[in-house]
């Protein structure tokens, strides 16, 4: 990539936390392993220190015709602030070219909660309790920095080599959401959208706690409560329908359920005191919270990778997918296009590099 460097006019001003010396050149992109509205992700080993990392890249110009930069800003912001939570994935810096983003994150090839289940239906109450402690655990972290996190899927769930949970993707997350603040910005994805969502109210960091009832109901049941093919029908199922629960969990399981599957937000479990109320139901009682913050409680499943190449827990339909050749690449400076000088504006401020003392 030998291009003349841009004319001052070109050059992006990435703000105070700029890391210029970052470039796409630096990785060997080596696989695809997920896909995202506006980008891919991919596994990419880093060329001078041989460290394997999962790189995301998106399109700026997808992401402005979409208007979503507020977004991937307050996604950059959440991933700076969670650098020191064992079950939040880290970033390690951020640098943009003229026409992309990039995020450098921890790469984690146990899988998505998602494929597991598909593959396996449903969980065990222990599996699926382990999981909601990690998960819980996460968001409660969150919801301590005032951080909703608005987007809780098995699809953002996803297993490290050793079995235990690792939240990622905080492009929908709210930041500045005191206890008692509320934000009313529809979003989310349709199974798991809490009943205020919809009825397109103010609603709090209690949408969290709806959210992990949801998985935690999709990993005992198999299906997300309230499903429905027809997305019409689903949306009312959650308004209306009294919550029903097959008779085969226990019943500390059930009034769990309940609680976080409370349409009333006012009445749902964790909304007076939020994560605490979550830690200290009957459910969790054999969870020690010490030990499972400092991962020394051993993971129910272990996804036996062998090592940073073993892909086996990603969707073939990625792996399969050729590395697209621009993605290690900068654009040649004599195609900068004023498309791409407007995209370029957008993002100032995005790139990241750790201080120095971070490492100490």
């Amino acid at each position: 990539n030998l291009a003349a460097p841009p004319s001052p006019s070109q050059q992006i001003n990435l703000g105070p936390s700029s890391n210029p010396s970052a470039k796409p050149s630096d990785f060997h992109f080596l696989k695809v392993i997920g896909k995202g509205s506006f980008g891919k992700v991919l596994l990419a080993r880093h060329r001078t220190d041989d460290n394997f990392y999962a790189v995301k890249v998106l399109q700026k110009k997808a992401i402005l015709k979409k208007k979503e930069e507020k977004h991937i800003m307050s996604e950059r912001n959440v991933l700076l602030k969670n650098v020191k939570h064992p079950f939040l994935v880290g970033l390690h810096y951020s640098f943009q070219t003229a026409d992309k983003l990039y995020f450098i994150l921890d790469y984690i090839n146990g899988g998505e909660l998602f494929y597991h289940l598909q593959r396996e239906r449903c969980f065990l109450e222990p599996r699926a309790r382990f999981y909601a402690a990690e998960i819980a655990s996460a968001l409660g972290y969150l919801h301590s920095l005032n951080i909703v996190y608005r987007d809780l899927k098995p699809e953002n769930i996803l297993l490290d080599s050793q079995g235990h949970i690792i939240l990622t993707d905080f492009g929908l997350c709210k930041e500045n959401i005191e206890p008692n603040g509320t934000t009313s910005t529809f979003c989310g994805t349709p199974e798991y959208l809490a009943p205020e969502v919809l009825h397109k109210q103010p609603y709090d960091r209690t949408v969290d706690w709806w959210c992990l009832g949801a998985v935690l109901y999709e990993m005992l049941y198999g299906l997300p409560p309230f499903y429905s093919r027809n997305t019409a029908e689903m949306y009312d199922n959650i308004l209306n329908k009294p919550l029903q629960l097959k008779p085969n969990i226990s019943n500390s399981a059930r009034h769990l359920l309940e609680g976080l599957l409370q349409k009333d937000r006012t009445k749902r479990l964790g909304c007076s005191d939020d994560f605490i109320e979550i830690k200290n139901h009957i459910f969790f009682t054999p969870i020690n919270w010490d030990d499972l913050n400092a991962k020394k409680i051993t993971p129910p499943f272990n996804p036996n990778v062998t090592g940073p190449n073993d892909l086996r827990h990603f969707d073939p339909e990625f792996t399969d997918e050729p590395v697209p050749s621009s993605i290690g690449c900068s654009p040649d400076s004599a195609l900068v296009t004023a498309s791409i000088k407007e995209a370029a504006e957008a993002f100032v401020g995005f790139s990241y590099a750790p201080s120095m003392d971070s490492y100490l």
